[in-house]
Parts: structure tokens; C-alpha cells; sequence
């Protein structure tokens, strides 16, 4: 239960330090432990319930015919993918090749950016969550 604990913490903002307050109103350690428990449980059952849900409009959209209900995630893919393609690509190979034929002097060919680095370690942290998600049967 550590994500559902971290959530729940008191550090985490509301919920942790409501649930930690109403505990405090149980004196038996025992029964406190067992209110703790039970509340971790309901949390996490709510948690997976709103999953669940969330699965099958997923589903629902995935299934759906028409392209703008169903077209819609790859379209955004796409269309960041383009972006990305032009803005370390195209653009700074396009400035680099019109500074040179402009006659220019020597001009250092285009560099990648910090910001590209983050959005790959960042899609490939995702693609690997995926990963493992298949690798654990998860569909």
C-alpha cells in the first residue's frame, strides 16, 4: 500500500490529515490500527472503482467508429509528434541552411536542447510503465 499511503499522508494535503485527526478519536491502539486498515482499504477500493471506470470509456472510445471519438488520442500523438520533428528538426535545420546560403559566415550546425532530453526520459518513463504493465499482464 505505499502509493495509497503516500496519498493518504498527512504530508499529502487533505485527506491524510482528515484520516489522521478522526484516528486520533480512537483510544484502543488496536481498534485505531484496524479503523487505519479499513480506511486503506475503502480508499484503495475507490481508487480501483474510478479505474475501473475510467477503462471502459476507454474502451467505449477506442471501439467507437467515427474518427473523432476514437481518433482523437492518436491525432494528439501526431500532431505533438509533428511538433517535436519541427521545432528540433526542421526549424533549426531550415535556420541553419538559410544562414548558410545566405553566405553567412561558417555557422555552427544546430544543437539538441535540454527540453528535448526531458520530454524523451519522460515519454520513454511512460512507455516503460507500459512495459511493465504488459510484462504483468495488465491490459
Amino acid at each position: 500500500m505505499g502509493i495509497l499511503q503516500d496519498i493518504l499522508s498527512p504530508a499529502s494535503g487533505v485527506i491524510g490529515p482528515v484520516v489522521t485527526k478522526l484516528l486520533n478519536f480512537i483510544p484502543d491502539p488496536t481498534a485505531r490500527a484496524q479503523a487505519e486498515a479499513a480506511a486503506y482499504k475503502e480508499a484503495a477500493d475507490r481508487i480501483q472503482q474510478l479505474d475501473l471506470a475510467q477503462l471502459e470509456v476507454n474502451r467505449a472510445e477506442a471501439g467507437n467508429n467515427s474518427v473523432f471519438v476514437a481518433g482523437w488520442r492518436p491525432f494528439i500523438g501526431w500532431v505533438c509528434g509533428a511538433a517535436l520533428a519541427y521545432q528540433y528538426i526542421a526549424m533549426p535545420l531550415l535556420v541553419w541552411v538559410a544562414g548558410l546560403a545566405a553566405g553567412h559566415a561558417v555557422i555552427q550546425p544546430p544543437k539538441l536542447d535540454d527540453q528535448l532530453t526531458t520530454i524523451l526520459l519522460g515519454m520513454l518513463g511512460l512507455g516503460g510503465l507500459r512495459t511493465l504493465e504488459k510484462v504483468k499482464g495488465v491490459k
